[in-house]
């Protein structure tokens, strides 16, 4: 019979893939909490509204590349591709619009249907801070901020580089896209084929196209800060004062945008060559028409996503902790009694591993491979005895040690007391 293999842009978190991931997650929630950010979570999936009003339902995203259903009852659902708006929906669900600000952070998998390719899979997983309330830029600068620690704890902030852009208000926005519009125009024969789509439905997505052709006119396009007013240019200004004020570096990318038109103000983007091309490992912006799309007052928010599997892949593998001790049964008679002692010293606190099978020889060299730090040796002799043979497995020395003084003696033992 044919194995089965996990579905394509899936795969299988065996124990160092998820020590990696664990160790992404683990730092980013610990960050998030040093900013005030309160761990919550969502559904994995949510009404297909939820995602189709803010990013429109003819969008690439909702109707090319989205896992949704119809359920029993005939309701539409889609696993989602991001966090951000079902983090929203569910502070619009509780009735915590009264109560802002709120920071809060999440983590999980989402779900995206596009070609698989290093760092970029079909069920992937992300953290992501949400900043909800202030609409000023040091809003802004806390949560870029806090994508720079996060990438500081997890030892590759050398390898990136913070892209910022300005996207304006509304109005500078308009006035942008009408020249942006005019000038792409010109060269409508000469776009690719998704770029032509767009300039009657999202022109500014343009500018992130990675066709040759399309950068090329791009290339010569006029520029976003030309466009923006007074109001903006002060929001973008004081970002950059408070990003320059607490020692975060960063470059200024004309073509960064967000095509959406929730998004206002603040992108931004920690760019690594570090995976080889270049490739965005944490992002976000500003998108302060995101609870009105979804039924909610008009609220001011700013966030960033991050991809676990991208800064898994950047990040250093965390150290292996060996196991504190094993329990190893001589002969077949003594294993019921170990088990039970080995219950009993996890109760302890220490992380005990109970060789099942095997002779004694072949019990102690798995355990020898394992790096396990002290084997306990019990057989019949010493259960009659009432002690156990305890071995440092470095070191090779061993003593005798009562077992009526279990667990505690192991434990003071093993924390180096004695």
């Amino acid at each position: 019979m044919e194995k089965i293999n996990p579905p394509r842009g899936t795969a299988d978190l065996l124990p160092a893939e998820k020590a990696r991931h664990n160790l992404v997650i683990d730092l980013a929630r610990e960050v998030a909490a040093r900013y005030g950010f309160a761990d919550m979570a969502t559904p994995i999936f949510e009404f297909t509204e939820v995602f189709s009003r803010p990013l429109g339902a003819s969008s690439d995203v909702v109707s090319k590349e989205t896992y949704s259903l119809q359920d029993r009852g005939g309701a539409s659902l889609t696993l989602r591709p991001e966090g951000t708006a079902p983090v929203m929906r569910a502070l619009l669900s509780a009735g915590l619009t009264q109560q802002l600000p709120q920071k809060l952070f999440y983590s999980g998998p989402m779900f995206r249907y596009e070609r698989p390719q290093k760092g970029r899979m079909r069920q992937f997983h992300q953290v992501g801070a949400e900043l909800i309330g202030p609409g000023g830029p040091l809003a802004d600068a806390e949560i870029i901020a806090c994508g720079a620690a996060l990438l500081d704890a997890l030892g590759v902030a050398g390898s990136c580089v913070l892209h910022l852009n300005s996207l304006g208000d509304s109005e500078s926005r308009q006035a942008y896209r009408t020249a942006l519009l005019a000038y792409l125009e010109k060269y409508r024969s000469d776009l690719s084929a998704d770029s032509q789509r767009r300039l009657t439905s999202n022109p500014l997505r343009i500018l992130d196209s990675k066709e040759a052709a399309d950068r090329a006119i791009v290339a010569e396009a006029p520029l976003l800060a030309e466009h923006l007013n007074s109001d903006s240019r002060a929001h973008f200004d004081q970002l950059c004062s408070a990003l320059d004020a607490a020692g975060i570096s960063w470059q200024m990318d004309h073509r960064l945008v967000r095509g959406l038109d929730y998004y206002c103000h603040t992108a931004f983007e920690f760019i690594t060559d570090g995976l080889g091309a270049q490739g965005t490992v944490l992002g976000g912006g500003r998108y302060d028409g995101l609870s009105e799309m979804l039924g909610g007052p008009a609220l001011p928010a700013v966030g960033f996503a991050a991809g676990v599997e991208r800064l898994a892949l950047l990040a250093a593998g965390p150290e292996t902790k060996p196991v504190d001790l094993a329990i190893i049964a001589a002969d077949e008679e003594s294993l019921t009694a170990c088990f039970a002692l080995a219950v009993k010293c996890r109760a302890a606190g220490l992380a005990v591993d109970l060789p099942l099978s095997g002779n004694l020889s072949k019990k102690m060299k798995r355990v020898n491979q394992a790096g396990v730090r002290q084997a306990l040796i019990i057989g019949a002799a010493e259960l009659q005895a009432g002690t156990g043979q305890l071995r440092d497995m470095q070191s090779g020395a061993q003593q005798e040690i009562k077992l009526q003084q279990l667990p505690d003696r192991l434990v003071d033992l093993i924390a180096g007391k004695q």
